[in-house]
């Protein structure tokens, strides 16, 4: 049998890193098993739908590279894959299942739910619909809907028994029917299907095999089996996977941190990098490796590797991912992914471009996010402000201490922007400890007075960068301004 799976999202914000795993785990489970992975938009939330975020979508996974083999743009033999474009196939079968009276009409309107809403919090009691329509006879039924009475259809969920499923991560679940959500709608009166409808019904007609979700969704899955035995079809593979936590315990959400995908992309995380990280989240593959092109993740994904337990979201960890994939990139490749950062933060982009190529070893190694690059490399470019004097002085020096040693400075960059790397930093050692200081202690005020920043790229290759005439005057100008 052909292995299936979807990725289902409703286009009502922006795709989040939680949404994105699961979308990477239902398709590296298809490419690991030679099968297929839909993209299906599940777009009947007309209030919150936005087309900023279906295209949103669209960019997000191809950015990633998560490709999709059946789609909206694609195409596949069960389209359409918009579900507002399918609303004639769930409104016949919401009426094949009141035919077959395990559904019904409902006529209470918005007015009679709100009371009874009022009355269970009241009361303290379980939420839900009370049923009062399910035991309507065929008579009155007919007798609303021939007077034109509004009316929703509703699932008929059984009072008694249990209600059992095998999902491939947790193993066997049983759910008591009584805890199920109380009849669902299924069919709203404006014709609109319901999630649980219309999920339903595409997965079983888009052939689905395994629905891979969030964990969130196991209490749902009750009343999807039994809504599949309603039909008379056999339900897919579930496989609820584990939850993305903060720090602190809870969903990941907004207060731990960035959780769009744009979010990310815009402070300068690769893709590589997001991939990687996500699909270790909740995960274990080869023990002792951590670098998984998506290729090889592709080749080495099973459901095997996924865990029962929530999962912890660590910045610090995809940072890491993040810096280790920017220095696998190859110099030209990093190039032109720095240059719409750098052309952002206002640089001159000629200078920029023929500068590059000198200053990119300067800073590949010290990069963690291609956001860094403009602040790394703008003393190039700009003349910075000579920062003030209680940042140029070492904590271990004095003011005279550190003005001796700007002045020995001087010499030191007219000869170092000539020498080689080795050369000029063992004339800096020299110098330094002339003056009886530690190498630090000297590097610093010059660092500061060249770059105005201590975020830059080594000092000896910065001033190679940048020439001696330019280095000296900083040097210069630093000691005429604040000593």
């Amino acid at each position: 049998m052909e292995v299936r799976v979807r990725y289902a999202p409703s286009p009502t914000g922006m795709q989040h890193i939680g949404g994105v795993r699961t979308a990477l785990f239902n398709y590296l489970f298809a490419r690991s098993r030679g099968g297929k992975f839909l993209l299906r938009l599940e777009d009947t939330d007309r209030t919150r739908y936005g087309a900023e975020y279906e295209q949103n979508l669209f960019d997000t996974l191809d950015w990633l590279g998560i490709a999709w083999d059946e789609g909206p743009d694609k195409g596949g033999p069960y389209a359409p894959y918009i579900q507002s474009q399918r609303f004639d196939l769930y409104r016949k079968h919401a009426f094949e299942l009141v035919e077959k009276s395990v559904a019904y009409h409902c006529f209470c309107d918005v007015e009679r739910l709100e009371r009874i809403r009022t009355i269970q919090t009241m009361n303290k009691m379980p939420p839900g619909y009370d049923r009062a329509c399910r035991s309507l006879t065929g008579e009155e039924v007919a007798a609303n809907l021939a007077a034109g009475k509004p009316s929703v259809i509703r699932l008929k969920v059984p009072l008694e028994g249990v209600t059992r499923f095998t999902d491939a991560i947790l193993g066997d679940i049983e759910w008591k029917n009584e805890d199920v959500n109380p009849d669902p709608v299924l069919l709203k009166s404006d014709g609109f299907p319901t999630y649980h409808l219309a999920n339903i019904v595409d997965d079983h007609f888009m052939k689905i095999t395994h629905v891979m979700r969030a964990q969130e969704w196991v209490p749902s899955t009750p009343l999807h089996v039994l809504m599949y035995q309603a039909f008379g079809w056999v339900p897919p593979t579930f496989c609820h996977l584990p939850m993305v936590m903060g720090s602190d315990g809870q969903k990941l959400s907004k207060r731990h941190g960035a959780t769009s995908v744009n979010e990310f992309r815009s402070k300068g995380y690769l893709p590589q990098a997001i991939v990687n990280y996500i699909a270790m989240v909740g995960a274990s593959y080869e023990e002792g490796r951590d670098m998984y092109p998506l290729d090889d993740l592709e080749r080495l994904f099973s459901l095997e590797h996924l865990n029962k337990a929530p999962a912890v979201f660590d910045y610090k960890k995809l940072e890491w991912f993040n810096g280790q994939y920017i220095r696998l990139l190859e110099d030209a490749d990093l190039a032109a992914l720095l240059e719409p950062f750098l052309e952002k933060a206002g640089l001159p982009m000629d200078a920029v471009r023929q500068k590059l190529p000198e200053i990119l070893p300067l800073i590949k190694e010290r990069l963690h996010f291609l956001t860094e690059a403009p602040e790394m490399v703008s003393f190039l470019f700009k003349e910075p402000a000579v920062p003030p004097v209680e940042e140029l002085i070492p904590k271990k020096l004095d003011r005279e201490r550190t003005k001796a040693a700007l002045e020995a400075a001087i010499g030191f960059v007219q000869k170092a922007a000539a020498l080689d790397h080795e050369t000029a930093e063992q004339l800096a050692r020299d110098t330094a400890e002339k003056l009886g200081l530690k190498l630090g202690d000297f590097m610093m005020p010059i660092r500061l007075a060249v770059t105005g920043s201590r975020i830059s790229p080594p000092l000896i290759g910065s001033l190679a960068a940048l020439g001696a005439d330019k280095a000296v005057a900083r040097v210069q100008r630093a000691l005429a301004e604040r000593f």
